[in-house]
């Protein structure tokens, strides 16, 4: 369904849509880099569905049904990752702040006061943005596969940044999702096997919903543009827990020790042969980490509150 969320158009699919959710708590699904919300598993959703939670997810601006923003210009890409390699600031068309008021523009519009915050890569950036904006509407952060933004982290490796930022063979529809199969193969788990059928079916079904490869660079310029993010992460004060894979090629492993560092309190939890990607197996593993931190951040925020009244 459309709403409107921080005065733009944002696709949402809610678990609960049209009801209160019958109290239950509330987990919003953050995506990364270009994906849609359609990219969150089915067996993930549902999991948390079937835990006791409504399940919120969306698109973010310029990815999928939202509001795109071509009006803005594309983006030289490489020309803004040089200026970024020499200390120079970029001029993004918007910012990941934006993109997390979006986010919580969204819990507005479905009129819930907090939520679970769970991101993946650009996805638990814009979560971090969220907790240090919002930090009395997040029940509690995940931050998974995604970094702190901070100067001087390992990059990429160097074959995956080509095949990120080459073009497809070929200007069809089907040129496009080869494209796209060989990228997810390229950063996904080598320790959990992803049906080759399952995600070519997964990459056509998202190129056919929207393809739009200018949104994805604009959103690229705004997490290189995003140099702030690292040093203000020491006063986020919700319960985070940080996942990442050691097989990660796209973001390696030491940005989420990283990320986990800044953060007072967050708990890191490292997977074994988990890449960039969410494949059964990887969404098996989360699901064991994200309902007991739910619940845990859920009882400390009671302790603490009765902890309150009673000093008072």
């Amino acid at each position: 369904m459309k709403i409107r969320a921080n005065g733009i158009s944002i696709e949402v699919e809610d678990s609960y849509c049209g009801a209160s959710g019958d109290g239950r708590p509330v987990v919003l699904l953050i995506m990364g880099l270009g994906m849609q919300l359609i990219a969150w598993p089915p067996d993930m959703v549902q999991g948390l569905v079937d835990a006791g939670y409504r399940v919120v997810r969306f698109d973010n601006r310029d990815a999928g049904l939202s509001q795109h923003f071509d009006h803005l210009g594309t983006p030289h890409l490489l020309w803004e990752g040089l200026k970024h390699k020499l200390g120079f600031a970029s001029k993004p068309a918007y910012t990941l702040s934006a993109m997390a008021a979006d986010a919580l523009g969204v819990l507005d519009a479905l009129h819930i006061d907090k939520a679970h915050i769970v991101g993946v890569s650009m996805g638990g950036m814009i979560a971090q943005r969220m907790a240090l904006m919002a930090p009395e509407r997040c029940l509690s952060l995940a931050s998974i596969m995604s970094s702190s933004g901070a100067r001087g982290l390992p990059q990429a490796d160097p074959a995956v940044l080509r095949a990120l930022l080459s073009r497809p063979e070929g200007t069809g529809m089907s040129a496009a999702i080869e494209h796209s199969v060989k990228l997810f193969k390229i950063i996904g788990s080598p320790g959990f096997a992803m049906d080759d059928a399952v995600l070519r079916q997964r990459v056509a079904a998202a190129t056919e919903r929207s393809f739009h490869p200018q949104g994805v660079m604009r959103q690229m310029v705004a997490v290189v543009a995003d140099t702030t993010r690292a040093a203000a992460l020491g006063g986020v004060r919700t319960p985070t827990l940080v996942v990442h894979g050691k097989a990660d090629l796209l973001v390696p492993f030491a940005c989420g020790e990283d990320t986990a560092r800044r953060i007072p309190g967050a708990k890191l939890v490292a997977i074994e042969g988990m890449g960039h990607d969410l494949p059964p197996g990887v969404v098996q593993r989360l699901l064991a980490l994200l309902v007991p931190h739910f619940k845990a951040a859920k009882s400390a925020k009671t302790e603490n509150a009765v902890n309150t009244a009673m000093a008072n």
